[in-house]
């Protein structure tokens, strides 16, 4: 067996379509079928929703509309749904088909089997009217296959007054390389990867299909020239890949 990072490449670069297949694949794990190694999400996904109740306030309200693109079929969708359950929320679920299968039908939620943006009947129903949206660890699948401008423009528009976004658990390759430069990091990565050698850090380096700096930059100052408030926030040192990643929260006063 590889290291955990060997693991986890072979989900790196997934496609709309590679998600589709995967949903449907009984020898994946819940956590395979949405891109992570068992390693990475298996008992760990209570921390992440966690993190999500922190960052997002009104889902602990009643009563709200709440959006989630991209659930996948792993606990933590599962920890949303309940959620929604028992504050009486209105849950709108957009993914595959494939991967929507493998989630709970029930009264309060509402599917929508489509490519976000790419999701008409959504947008016709609910623009302005979504209070809470969640994209979780889905912005790096966008940036490689999609448009991430689209992304959150399209997003922008369902949120109500006073809604909140969350887009959580952005790689990025900046946030990395500072990590990876540091005495602890250089401390990780050894023990990590069981090695007396050197992570391998180089700056002004252009990597294809990663996220970087300025595109986190990109999205919370898009947001703020289109009237939105926008913050870069830190993950919560529990999650597995909080000194490589971070979340972007925005807020429609």
């Amino acid at each position: 067996m590889g290291s955990t990072d060997d693991q986890y490449r072979k989900f790196a670069n997934l496609t709309f379509d590679d998600f589709r297949r995967m949903a449907q694949d009984e020898s994946l794990s819940s956590y395979e079928k949405t891109g992570s190694p068992d390693s990475y999400r298996k008992g760990k996904e209570e921390f992440t929703f966690q993190s999500i109740l922190s960052n997002l306030p009104l889902l602990n309200e009643q009563g709200k509309t709440v959006l989630e693109v991209g659930p996948g079929c792993s606990d933590l969708p599962r920890m949303v749904i309940n959620l929604c359950r028992e504050r009486h929320h209105k849950l709108l679920l957009v993914d595959s088909e494939e991967m929507l299968a493998n989630l709970p039908d029930e009264n309060f939620i509402q599917k929508f089997p489509a490519y976000f943006p790419q999701c008409e009947p959504l947008f016709r129903d609910f623009a302005g009217k979504v209070q809470i949206m969640i994209a979780y660890s889905v912005l790096h699948y966008v940036f490689v296959e999609g448009n991430v401008w689209d992304f959150l423009d399209r997003s922008l528009e369902l949120l109500a007054e006073g809604g909140e976004m969350l887009i959580g658990d952005i790689p990025n390759v900046s946030k990395r390389r500072r990590f990876f430069s540091s005495l602890r990091g250089v401390k990780f990565h050894q023990q990590f990867m069981n090695t007396q050698d050197l992570p391998e850090v180089q700056f002004n380096r252009l990597e294809r299909h990663k996220i970087d700096d300025s595109v986190i930059l990109g999205l919370m100052m898009r947001a703020r020239n289109q009237g939105f408030d926008a913050y870069v926030l830190p993950q919560p040192p529990d999650l597995p890949m909080a000194n490589r990643r971070e979340d972007v929260l925005i807020r429609r006063p």
